[in-house]
């Protein structure tokens, strides 16, 4: 048994280590072991390869690799995007091949081989739909209309010009380095979308999030029917108490269920342990972003209120709407 449990443990470690470095640096784990485990993958190790490259190769290669780096972190590039459908195509392609053999099975039905196709397919078009949709650059030909649309509040937001596209700066407006455009409702730059997540995007950033999280959830829990579907058709509980006499209790009864689990379906007890750990994550980030939602703020304006509770910087905007009104 001590074999399948490291092949469980490997599993579940390299989740975490990927997670970690992709997702880390969410504002939903600010403060957590993932942040931390993001902050030495990215910055720690990053650190001493750089020390490395230069006292082996010297500072030419050094140069390459900050080269290297300042594309992939300072300027739109795709490299996220290809990851993530390479992620997506992958655990699919992995799934069809070792579990739709076992569906229909006997807690699933037929029907989730296409629901399956649909599920992912929707969500290609929302991660399309978003990476490709004008998230709301600001221009000098609509900036008046965007300007009268987001009132400064004249707390986080006074009325001033961006140095670099030299028009005034709406309200919650933003000038992306990356991107190199003034975006209303500034969000965040995204990489994995390759696009700013603004006013005009955000709609489908948010069902992105949310439409991934249920996929990852829903390929958890057929994942689960399915190896649950094993243990009844193969009488895995019935062979165990009638034949080896283990206890018929859960004490008795899991360590040897889960021996046979992780020695027959280990491939199977890997993606749903993956999915369940992505759809844990993505479903603390869709609460953070629906908290953001109901609340009428940003995470650029989160970031911006780091000096000041943000409850404070929507009461004091309030105060300030009142006495306008007055």
């Amino acid at each position: 048994m001590e074999v399948p449990w490291l092949l469980l443990v490997h599993g579940s470690v390299t989740a975490l280590v990927v997670v970690s470095f992709l997702c880390g640096q969410w504002p939903i784990f600010e403060g957590t072991f993932i942040q931390s485990i993001n902050h030495f993958l990215t910055f720690g190790a990053y650190h001493y390869l750089l020390r490395f490259v230069q006292s082996v190769c010297g500072t030419g290669a050094r140069d390459l690799v900050l080269g290297v780096e300042g594309y992939c972190c300072d300027r739109p590039n795709p490299i996220l995007q290809v990851f993530y459908v390479a992620i997506i195509g992958v655990t699919y392609f992995i799934i069809v091949q070792t579990s739709f053999q076992y569906i229909p099975g006997y807690y699933v039905s037929g029907l989730h081989r296409y629901l399956s196709v649909v599920a992912v397919s929707v969500g290609a078009i929302l991660f399309v739909l978003t990476s490709f949709s004008d998230p709301g650059t600001v221009t000098a030909e609509n900036v008046s209309q965007y300007v009268s649309s987001y009132p400064y509040d004249n707390i986080i937001f006074v009325e001033k010009e961006c140095s670099t596209c030299k028009i005034t700066r709406p309200a919650r407006a933003k000038h992306c380095r990356i991107c190199d455009k003034c975006v209303a409702r500034f969000d965040h730059h995204c990489g994995w979308m390759n696009n700013c997540i603004g006013e005009k995007n955000i709609r489908y950033f948010v069902a992105f999030l949310v439409w991934h999280f249920l996929i990852c959830l829903y390929g958890a829990l057929i994942l689960g029917f399915i190896l649950a579907g094993e243990i009844k058709e193969r009488k895995i509980i019935y062979i165990l108490t009638v034949y080896y006499g283990i206890d018929n209790s859960f004490s008795g009864l899991f360590p040897h269920v889960a021996q046979w689990l992780l020695a027959v379906h280990n491939t199977q007890i890997l993606l749903s342990v993956f999915l369940a750990i992505l759809a844990l994550l993505l479903g603390g980030f869709c609460a953070y972003h629906a908290h953001l939602c109901l609340t009428n703020t940003t995470t650029n304006e989160v970031r911006l209120s780091d000096l000041e509770p943000l409850k404070d910087i929507q009461m004091a905007r309030l105060h300030h709407v009142d006495e306008k009104g007055k």
